[in-house]
């Protein structure tokens, strides 16, 4: 068994350095258009299984609805939520086990797919400045702890070589990307990848928005 989990925060504080900018139902709504456009993606790919994991019922019930497996995260933060991914896969002997930040609404099936047939039992895809991790896989999912958070990806090749395991690094900017701040949104419009994060952005004026904060 092949598995891409996604962990999503409780929408109530999802996307919280949007602030400035969004009220919190417009986070809400931007986070669940972000997630629907990765899941696009994975769900897109013959051969694995998409997870996600969320203290969120609202979110939970989009990912039933998706026919998805949905995972109600016991505690958080981040790292917890993994843990428990983690401990599921090995409940359910699996094989791969892919983490995807589900912040990465510029994701295509295309990066997505060579990521995951990069060789090697621990592969790495940098945030845009090499300070976050946006995908992880690990081959078996035991090979390595989960270390996201901040300066995860100094930290995943910390543990990979005390492991002793060889780390392949996906450069692609679909996956390097990920929606944090109120410039990212400019971001998003400007790439016009066609999905729900663009029609939110472009349903809340967002662009205009942010020019006169600027």
């Amino acid at each position: 068994m092949r598995v891409i989990a996604l962990p999503v925060k409780s929408l109530d504080d999802a996307k919280t350095r949007l602030g400035p900018v969004l009220e919190p139902i417009e986070r809400a709504s931007l986070t669940l258009a972000m997630l629907e456009d990765v899941m696009d993606a994975t769900q897109a790919l013959p051969g694995w299984e998409t997870w996600v994991i969320s203290p969120d019922e609202g979110v939970l019930e989009l990912v039933m609805q998706r026919e998805a497996h949905a995972i109600a995260e016991d505690k958080p933060p981040l790292g917890n939520a993994i843990r428990q991914v983690d401990e599921e896969a090995a409940a359910r002997e699996v094989d791969t086990l892919a983490v995807l930040l589900p912040d990465t609404p510029l994701v295509t099936v295309d990066a997505l797919t060579r990521a995951l047939h990069t060789l090697g039992p621990v592969v790495l895809a940098p945030s845009t400045d090499e300070n976050g991790t946006n995908l992880l896989i690990r081959r078996p999912p035991s090979s390595i702890g989960a270390r996201f958070g901040a300066d995860s990806y100094r930290r995943h090749l910390e543990a990979a070589a005390e492991a002793r395991l060889p780390t392949s690094i996906v450069h692609r900017q679909e996956l390097a990307f990920d929606l944090d701040l109120p410039s990212d949104i400019l971001t998003v419009l400007e790439a016009r990848r066609p999905g729900r994060t663009l029609t939110v952005c472009r349903e809340l004026e967002l662009g205009s928005r942010i020019a006169t904060r600027t």
